[in-house]
């Protein structure tokens, strides 16, 4: 049992917890919890670290059936944690990496395109429901929050395991190939004056989403083939960005099944 927060692995552990580069570095990044731990894909996964406190129960037992892992003392468990009520069970996992061209998938290419979102909740929330809509990907700007933050992790609610993703260096580039490739891309755009329900989303499609404070760039936004908008009623402006992003995921999702 690992009882000393000086432990080599736990410094590790408390360096990929808190920083993107460590995480970048070593090509790995953590999960917290019983469920993440269960999805993750068994070629991926790279060390388990366990609470002694975890250990008390069978049922607990019985998930690391056949696993290696790691015991940590409850206050250093307390200590690595990013949770504030421990499920006292985490996991190094091995980042997956993508193709863009994994991302295209003919005429069902149904992307969201994400320009320098900030909140690590609106992320992964965004990953999740692209999931559950059925998108192909996502594609992020360098300036987009780190996927592998924690609270990221935690939002996608193991959508990150399943969900290709591809981060550009130059996102105008990637419009323009996506562009040549039959993609429409549409921008959520508050000077959009088509609703967002009206455009045909049978063929290839891109959605882009900008950041939650500023929205679009200008320059991205221009690259968009087509404005849409969110009606929206009373006072309200906008809406949250992965609130916006579920509402046109959904929208394309509904005209595919009909």
């Amino acid at each position: 049992m690992i009882t000393s927060t000086a432990n080599a692995q736990v410094k590790n552990l408390i360096q990929l917890m808190k920083k993107a580069k460590a995480r970048r570095d070593q090509g790995l990044f953590v999960v917290e919890g019983k469920k993440m731990f269960a999805e993750v894909p068994a070629d991926r996964l790279q060390q388990v670290y366990v609470s002694e406190s975890f250990l008390a129960t069978t049922e607990n037992q019985a998930l690391l059936e056949g696993k290696q892992y790691e015991v940590l003392s409850d206050s250093v468990y307390k200590t690595v944690s990013d949770t504030q009520t421990p499920q006292g069970i985490l996991c190094l996992v091995k980042i997956p990496q993508y193709t863009k061209e994994e991302l295209f998938q003919g005429d069902q290419t149904h992307l969201l395109i994400l320009e320098s979102i900030q909140d690590p909740g609106n992320l992964g929330t965004m990953f999740r429901t692209g999931e559950g809509a059925g998108i192909s990907g996502v594609i992020m700007n360098r300036t987009t929050v780190d996927l592998f933050n924690p609270k990221t992790i935690r939002s996608t609610m193991g959508s990150i395991y399943r969900v290709p993703f591809f981060v550009t260096d130059d996102l105008p580039q990637m419009l323009r190939e996506l562009q040549e490739k039959g993609v429409h891309l549409y921008a959520a755009h508050l000077r959009g004056t088509m609703s967002y329900d009206e455009p045909d989303y049978h063929t290839a499609t891109g959605f882009l989403i900008g950041n939650e404070g500023n929205g679009l760039s200008d320059g991205i936004a221009d690259m968009a083939d087509t404005y849409i908008r969110i009606p929206m009623e009373g006072q309200v402006e906008s809406l949250n960005a992965a609130i916006a992003a579920t509402l046109l995921m959904y929208e394309v999702n509904r005209q595919r099944r009909s």
